[in-house]
Formats: structure tokens, C-alpha cells, sequence
């Protein structure tokens, strides 16, 4: 490692912490004392998304964030859920172990967060993604979100009710 300010190759690690995508150390050079911070990544593979056309592109996070962004407009949900949803995503895809993945796969994950996340942005990203061709069958996805949403009410009563009779 060389130090940045005076280019000395001794450079000893004063402190080291694990942050979201990688790991940060603290150096202190040997030569000048001065110090200073190198961050480690692992080095991923450059992931593929497979169009529905065929074309491929490299995946952008950003681009899968402001998708999710847009379906949230106006929706009370932080930029914050958003973002780690975002990485999420992007980390189940990587562990996928796959050089490509089609954009199917990456639309249904989106799908299933924002689901987790807001009725309304679902609905809206769904009407883009899964290209509605009438209010009909818009409102045949709705009903089948309000049941998804019923049986797992139904099932989390159901797992809560052991609980209150034990106590």
C-alpha cells in the first residue's frame, strides 16, 4: 500500500471496520506519520441483464433504485427502505452465481419488495412491468394482491395464537 502523500510503501493498519460493501482500514504511514483511510471491496463479476429483446446490458443499480423510486413517488416510504431493498436485490442477484440473468427474474424481485413495501407502488410498478393491457386485468392483480395479503394475515394470526394461549 502506498501512502498518498509522500508515495512510501509502509503503511501499517491502525484501525479496521466492516462497513455495507466492503471493509475500511485506517493507515498510518511510516515515513511522514500521516494518515489515511483504503476501502476494500470484493470484486464482483460484471453482471449481465438479458432484455426482453435478447440485447444485453450491464446491470445499474441506480437504474433498478429509480425504477423503485418512481413506483414510490409520492408514497411514504424512505429513500433509506428504497436503497437497501435496492442492495438487497442486487446481492440476491450476484449470489445467483450466474453471469446473466434475465430482466424477467430482476422485475419479479423488484415486484416482491415493493410488494413488502407498499400496495401502491407494487400496483404501479406491476402495471409497467408486467405491461397491463386493460383496467381488467389491473384490477384482477389487485385482487390477487388483497388475497395474498388476507391468507398471510390469516397465516401470522394463526402463528400468534400458540403464543397468547402459553401465557
Amino acid at each position: 500500500m502506498k501512502c498518498p502523500y509522500c508515495e512510501a510503501s509502509s503503511a501499517r493498519v491502525i484501525d479496521t471496520r466492516e462497513v455495507s460493501d466492503g471493509i475500511r482500514r485506517r493507515r498510518e504511514c511510516q515515513s511522514c506519520h500521516q494518515r489515511f483511510t483504503t476501502y476494500e471491496r470484493i470484486a464482483t463479476v460484471n453482471l449481465l441483464v438479458v432484455k426482453r429483446d435478447q440485447s444485453r446490458q450491464s446491470f445499474d443499480r441506480d437504474k433498478l433504485l429509480k425504477s423503485m423510486q418512481a413506483a414510490c413517488s409520492k408514497r411514504p416510504v424512505s429513500a433509506d427502505v428504497l436503497d437497501e431493498a435496492a442492495r438487497e436485490i442486487e446481492a440476491e442477484l450476484y449470489a445467483m452465481g450466474r453471469s446473466e440473468v434475465d430482466s424477467l427474474t430482476i422485475g419479479e424481485l423488484v415486484m416482491e419488495r415493493l410488494r413488502q413495501i407498499d400496495d401502491v407502488a407494487y400496483v404501479r410498478f406491476a402495471s409497467v412491468y408486467r405491461r397491463f393491457a386493460d383496467v381488467e386485468r389491473m384490477a384482477e392483480e389487485i385482487d390477487a394482491l388483497r388475497e395474498r395479503k388476507r391468507r398471510e394475515e390469516e397465516l401470522k394470526n394463526q402463528m400468534a395464537l400458540p403464543l397468547q394461549q402459553g401465557s
